[in-house]
């Protein structure tokens, strides 16, 4: 009991609480919103109501270890060590496209089974890539301000990660990654041109990967007017839409949801926000989206502390994960708005899903760690003056 105790004092020593308590309240809605939002659905598939809810507690367990064991976790060897992170996203990017080794589900193979666990690899490349290219712009700072090679190099990278999950294909996760990147890049000073050339050339192609797959086409016809086809193509968007107009101000309340049985389908993954505004209405909508804009928020606030203590990398670290998460947050909520085409993207902490969850727990952590050690780096003189004895004065 006491190593359990001397543990748990241990991982939360120094953290930034506010962070922590930001992190803590979208899991707590999370586990609410799932639990509400996937009862019948559990009771029809699984016939147990709480299956879900069950496998989601795991799931936070499991994240929680994954973010303690990331704060546990010295910078300095994330960024010793950014190359073999990458290394093992690729391959794992490359394992789940093998017959039989990866999950085929609705014509996407994303997922690699692990008895009762799926991994999905994608999650994984969005911690990987940042680690990387944070590693990368504070080694090759100069080079990748000065000239192109400079800025080649992780577009290279860059390049078969996202051809990887294109051929899953994932293209949410596609978008995130290569909007994570460019950010990053931007952030570290590459030239406007080079950005500029380079994000028209990607946006060029993700036009064309729209145009040449009639789903993904139908999808940006269907969020264009929903209603002209209610029943195929805009079925899930005017699903979400009537979940939101039905939560008015205050919400029918929690449980008490009509669109989660079944008439939004799997309403507790890429949808549970549409749900959560339905039960907790426009309040409880804009209450979670204060929560999200407050974390972002502090995750910036943390780079810019890990900026000025000469911590460039843990500043970098920080910004690619607040670029990650709100984008997600953007497409999930947009999507579920109307605002975006339909495209699977899960809300960090909220939905439900296994590998998302850890990723994003595991993110924070990293994040974390570096405002911790970021903090300490500005303290050390401080503590160094004072701990200086004083100075007699000479008769």
């Amino acid at each position: 009991m006491k190593l359990l105790s001397d543990g748990a004092r241990t991982a939360v020593t120094g953290a930034d609480i506010p962070l922590v308590i930001l992190g803590a309240a979208l899991l707590l809605v999370g586990l609410v919103a799932i639990s509400s939002a996937s009862v019948e659905y559990a009771d029809w598939m699984y016939a147990d109501p709480w299956h879900l809810s069950q496998r989601h507690l795991v799931y936070m367990v499991l994240a929680l270890i994954a973010g303690i064991s990331c704060y546990s976790i010295r910078t300095e060897y994330w960024l010793a060590n950014g190359w073999w992170w990458l290394f093992a996203a690729l391959a794992l990017l490359i394992l789940v496209l093998i017959p039989g080794v990866g999950r085929e589900v609705n014509g996407a193979q994303r997922w690699i089974p692990l008895g009762p666990f799926t991994l999905q690899p994608s999650e994984f490349a969005k911690l990987a890539i940042v680690v990387y290219l944070a590693g990368y712009m504070v080694r090759h700072e100069a080079e990748l301000q000065q000239r192109f090679r400079g800025f080649a190099k992780p577009m290279v990278v860059l390049f078969f990660t996202t051809l990887l999950l294109m051929i899953e294909p994932d293209f949410g996760a596609t978008v995130i990654v290569a909007a994570t990147a460019f950010g990053m890049l931007f952030l570290a000073g590459v030239r406007l041109l080079s950005v500029f050339l380079s994000g028209a050339v990607v946006l060029a192609a993700l036009l064309l990967l729209i145009i040449i797959e009639p789903y993904r086409l139908q999808r940006l016809t269907g969020y264009m007017d929903p209603w002209a086809d209610p029943y195929d193509t805009g079925f899930q968007l005017t699903q979400s839409l009537i979940a939101f107009g039905r939560g008015e101000w205050l919400g029918v309340g929690l449980g008490n949801s009509v669109q989660k049985l079944f008439y939004l389908p799997e309403a507790h993954t890429d949808f549970v926000f549409s749900i959560w505004a339905e039960e907790t209405g426009f309040v409880g909508a804009m209450a979670v989206i204060g929560l999200f804009a407050a974390l972002i928020g502090r995750i910036l606030w943390s780079g810019r502390c890990a900026f000025l203590a000469t911590n460039k990398f843990g500043a970098y670290v920080c910004y690619g994960v607040a670029l990650v998460f709100s984008g997600q947050v953007f497409v999930n909520i947009g999507v579920s708005a109307g605002l975006l085409p339909t495209k699977g993207l899960t809300l960090p902490f909220v939905s439900y899903g296994g590998t998302s969850l850890i990723m994003c727990c595991a993110m924070l952590g990293l994040v974390l760690r570096v405002d911790r050690d970021s903090r300490a780096v500005s303290a050390a003189p401080t503590r160094r003056r004072s701990a200086s004895p004083p100075q007699r004065k000479v008769a």
